[in-house]
């Protein structure tokens, strides 16, 4: 994509399609550390399609974290550090 000298970008079809944004949607530039994510802010979606993108999210991070063999409950507290509020022999 070009940037015009307004500042304007054009969302590929395909992408627009995908992410339901048409002519008046709403849409965030959100900086990240590896450039840019465009949001849709659609708030008119049903709930069943918001359910839908939802455990397509999901759907894509799963397997993404390794936790190198610990449980969760390992992992919870390797992550928060050890609980004070519980009396364990």
């Amino acid at each position: 994509m070009r940037v015009t000298t307004k500042g304007q970008v054009t969302i590929p079809k395909p992408i627009r399609d995908h992410l339901g944004i048409g002519p008046g949607s709403e849409v965030e530039f959100v900086a990240t550390n590896g450039g840019v994510q465009l949001i849709a802010v659609n708030e008119n979606l049903s709930e069943e399609e918001k359910l839908r993108r939802f455990n397509d999210v999901l759907d894509r991070m799963e397997g993404t974290l390794d936790l190198g063999g610990m449980t969760t409950d390992q992992y919870m507290e390797w992550l928060r550090g050890p609980r004070e509020d519980l009396d364990v022999d």
